[in-house]
């Protein structure tokens, strides 16, 4: 019988040093070009402190609402690729530049984001919905209980908007199960 390894999503973590995060990984635009915003925030933990060495990952579509096709590691200033990564700080602050997302079939904007940390198995999904008009007719979001939808929903502030993450406990953010996802 073949003995098998264990593979880092069957293991306690994280596993996130080697290469990771890369040079402007966390700027899909560079800070202060035409139409650049910011997406920061914090994560937090069950009781409510910062996750220090938690790792985010996201995903959208450019302004016109076009999902890129381009090199997710191309930091060359004039392609945008739609994806970045982001490793939170001792106070479980993180920061993107990037773009307001236009909308996507039919659907309010969003950004998708992935959240890597200490404790997790898997990785965990979510969405950061820009506030707008067209949110009430997104399918998503109103399928969430009402008293959810806000922890779906990023809050505008000075440059950009902020999307706190809870990973558990009161007010935890709504986290998103995908078809062939473990």
């Amino acid at each position: 019988m073949t003995e098998l390894t264990a593979t880092p999503g069957q293991t306690i973590g994280p596993f996130f040093g080697y290469a990771l995060p890369f040079e402007r990984g966390n700027e899909l635009v560079p800070p202060g070009s035409a139409g650049a915003v910011e997406l920061h925030g914090i994560v937090t933990d069950g009781a409510g402190e910062p996750v220090p060495d938690a790792l985010l990952e996201i995903w959208q579509a450019d302004a016109g609402g076009a999902v890129p096709r381009t090199s997710s590691l191309r930091r060359d200033g004039d392609t945008f690729s739609g994806w970045g990564r982001a490793a939170t700080d001792a106070g479980g602050h993180y920061s993107f530049t990037t773009v307001k997302p236009g909308a996507l079939h039919h659907a309010a904007p969003f950004i998708t984001v992935a959240v890597f940390a200490r404790g997790l198995l898997n990785r965990l999904f979510t969405r950061a919905y820009l506030p707008g008009d067209r949110l009430h007719a997104d399918r998503l979001l109103n399928s969430v209980a009402a008293d959810r939808r806000h922890t779906l929903i990023a809050v505008p502030d000075e440059g950009g908007f902020r999307f706190d993450i809870r990973l558990q406990g009161a007010d935890e953010t709504v986290f998103l199960r995908y078809r062939g996802q473990p």
